[in-house]
């Protein structure tokens, strides 16, 4: 219930008027940088526990922990991985955590900790050269689902039962083929999204049509639908997934190109993503991550490079409320939400 009433007042906040018409006590909620002591490495992985304890993760094999609210960060890079692109991170709590290394061919690999990074074990290691792995979820501790760009035409998913400790490439009869020029997008740890202990969602570009997928059964069998987020090109398409339930989800993305336009950069499904609605008023530019935020049915932000962006109405308008960079955002029930992105950023939303 304080969760509640602490998130309930920082909403109201974010609608308020403007931030130099308001009293002190009543500024709008912001994001507050936190000194990571790391300006050289771009964080595309972030997994927030709660406001006090978060996880990111990105290039020259680096992840990160806080436990104090962002005061302090620990390193705890697993040794010898420097020259490994984290791009996905997903936590437990302040001790347990799997990592995402992408790549081509054995460039991808997952990591696991149960020591709060002190240790790490590596539980998976691609060896099929024409795989490349963008993103992971999980369902619950023991459930958990890796997707991998196309392979012999169809997305490929690793499937883990026991927290990340072991993987299991799962069989693609029930896998819809792949457009061609059809990918996923490495960019923010949010092209794969689960939702309860069943459902997920695959976020897609590079096609015809920007795409996602859907699965109930933790991806043995999959539906497509077809986004107005804009495709056909390499750079375009469907960059980040945020379901706040089984059925109600949002899509963001555009061109990652910063010399070009990103228009319909977001949509909205309540149909758990069989049909999509572009956004009527959509972010101004590329965004690369969303998030719901917490005790709300209506309220999410979305992140980019240039800026970040609110809605209030489920995703059917949005405002720009920050223009600083950032490439991933999470929030959890304690409204701890944050967000992580290039020269080492690192930033929580305060009141």
């Amino acid at each position: 219930m304080a969760a509640a009433v602490a998130c309930g007042a920082a909403l109201a906040a974010l609608t308020a008027v403007p931030a130099q018409a308001q009293a002190p006590e009543h500024r709008t909620p912001h994001w507050d940088l936190k000194d990571s002591g790391t300006p050289d490495v771009r964080f595309r992985g972030l997994a927030a526990v709660g406001r006090n304890t978060a996880w990111v993760a990105g290039t020259q094999g680096t992840v990160l922990r806080t436990t104090d609210g962002g005061k302090s960060w620990r390193n705890v890079s697993p040794p010898g991985a420097s020259a490994l692109q984290f791009r996905d991170v997903e936590a437990f709590d302040a001790r347990r955590a799997v990592v995402l290394a992408i790549g081509e061919g054995e460039a991808s690999r997952v990591y696991r900790t149960e020591d709060g990074g002190a240790t790490w074990t590596e539980s998976f290691r691609n060896t099929d050269t024409r795989a490349f792995y963008d993103c992971l979820t999980f369902f619950d501790r023991r459930h958990g689902l890796a997707m991998s760009d196309p392979v012999d035409g169809k997305f490929r998913l690793l499937s883990t039962r026991d927290g990340g400790r072991s993987w299991k490439v799962l069989p693609d009869d029930g896998m819809p083929a792949a457009l061609d020029g059809e990918a996923g997008f490495a960019a923010s740890g949010q092209c794969l999204v689960s939702s309860g202990p069943r459902d997920v969602w695959l976020a897609t570009g590079g096609g015809a049509h920007a795409r996602v997928l859907h699965s109930a059964d933790r991806g043995l069998t999959w539906t497509a639908g077809d986004t107005p987020i804009p495709a056909g090109d390499p750079a375009r398409g469907v960059f980040a997934l945020a379901f706040r339930d089984r059925t109600h989800g949002l899509a963001v993305g555009g061109d990652y190109r910063a010399d070009q336009p990103s228009p319909r950069a977001a949509a909205t499904t309540g149909v758990a993503g069989r049909t999509w609605r572009p956004a009527t008023t959509p972010p101004p530019a590329y965004r690369s991550g969303v998030a719901w935020l917490p005790h709300s049915r209506t309220a999410a932000l979305a992140v980019g490079p240039t800026g970040t962006d609110l809605t209030t109405d489920g995703g059917r308008t949005w405002r720009t409320v920050d223009t600083g960079s950032y490439d991933t955002v999470d929030c959890t029930a304690d409204l701890g939400c944050w967000a992580a992105g290039e020269k080492g950023r690192v930033a929580r939303l305060e009141n």
